[in-house]
């Protein structure tokens, strides 16, 4: 049996491109996956790591994590329970973790309700409604960041007048460098065909009246933000306690997990990375937090305006798709949910939600990553 015709390879490859649905700094999409007989190898992207912003790469880390979380999540909706091992080769950094599948297991109602969150799950830049979120919702997302061996810290009202200093800072300092607004521009606006980066559809077409000033994008898109504010938002702050790469990881998964379960409550999510890139406004989110772990980003959590239509879901990158033998494609094709012929294939029962999330996606989706599948 080849590797492309292995039951596991072709789980393994599915879960990654799933993954491409994963919220990243910028849309950036930071990642590559590698299929290979030991697992699914995550690495960083280099290339797509904003330089400016993030030298560390700690918002790409994250970014990195929640593409691992979403793989996951495919993976437990398609019957496969798996192990991670983070930062697997100290020789080699980019290698950020290791997907191994460890055997087929029940399919849950919850694990098919996570993966039916992922593909509606996205980035609403608009001012909340009026009604806030619920506490039993927050708290469900809070439990979700916890599982994951994270923290989320909500904020007072002086503390999100105190983010609210410290974010008009970041923007303030983000507008007198000029390499930080070039590359800002590299990534944000048009309709991005190369399916990276921000379009004008996700981004609002006039500031919105926050307490909380969102990121200056430099240009206007064609979101329309209505006349809402951040009065019934809740703000949260996700922490840990450590700063290392390994740390930033654990972030974007804990990040992920929160997100999808705020998709699942009707709670919108909207990520505040520019407080994070800034050494110094970092260190004011720490002191928020008297100084009892690292903060890795800001979220905002409301609920969306019932009368104004939410923002689509951003383009996805698409690396060419290695060359296979006609046999593997078949094989691929089987397991996309369909038959060599084109019509549908039968799956078993548990594998359902995987079938129609990849006959859907080609439609909503044109632009999702295509793993490298290796014999190595």
């Amino acid at each position: 049996m080849s590797d492309a015709e292995d039951p596991t390879t072709a789980a393994l490859a599915e879960a990654a491109e799933a993954a491409g649905y994963a919220p990243s700094v910028h849309n950036t999409q930071p990642w590559r996956w590698r299929v290979t007989r030991a697992g699914l190898d995550l690495y960083a992207a280099r290339d797509r790591q904003l330089r400016m912003a993030d030298p560390d790469g700690r918002l790409l880390t994250i970014s990195c994590g929640t593409a691992l979380h979403h793989a996951l999540v495919a993976l437990a909706a398609e019957g496969w329970s798996a192990a991670v091992t983070p930062l697997p080769d100290p020789a080699d950094p980019d290698l950020l973790a290791r997907i191994t599948a460890a055997g087929r297991t029940a399919v849950t109602p919850d694990a098919m309700r996570r993966f039916q969150s992922v593909r509606v799950r996205h980035t609403d830049r608009r001012p909340v409604s009026d009604t806030p979120a619920g506490e039993d919702a927050i708290e469900a997302i809070g439990r979700a960041v916890r599982a994951e061996g994270l923290e989320l810290h909500l904020l007072t009202r002086d503390q999100i007048l105190e983010l609210a200093a410290a974010a008009s800072h970041a923007d303030k300092v983000e507008a007198e460098d000029e390499d930080q607004r070039t590359e800002l521009a590299y990534w944000i606006g048009g309709d991005r065909p190369g399916g990276t980066g921000i379009p004008d559809t996700a981004i609002p077409s006039e500031a919105p009246r926050t307490t909380v000033p969102g990121r200056d994008f430099v240009r206007a898109g064609t979101l329309t933000v209505g006349a809402g504010h951040d009065r019934a938002a809740a703000y949260a702050v996700l922490y840990g306690q450590g700063d290392e790469p390994a740390d930033w990881l654990r972030a974007g998964q804990a990040l992920s997990a929160g997100w999808l379960a705020a998709t699942e409550l009707g709670v919108t999510v909207l990520p505040f990375s520019s407080v994070i890139e800034l050494p110094a406004t970092r260190q004011t989110l720490r002191g928020v937090i008297s100084n009892i772990g690292y903060p890795y980003l800001v979220l905002r959590l409301g609920t969306a305006d019932p009368d104004s239509a939410g923002p689509p879901h951003t383009p996805a990158y698409r690396p060419p798709r290695p060359s296979s033998s006609p046999a593997a494609e078949r094989s691929r094709t089987r397991k996309r949910g369909w038959a060599a012929d084109g019509g549908p294939a039968t799956l078993p029962e548990e594998g359902q939600i995987i079938q129609r999330f990849f006959r859907t996606k080609g439609r909503r989706a044109q632009r999702r990553p295509r793993p490298q599948v290796c014999p190595a």
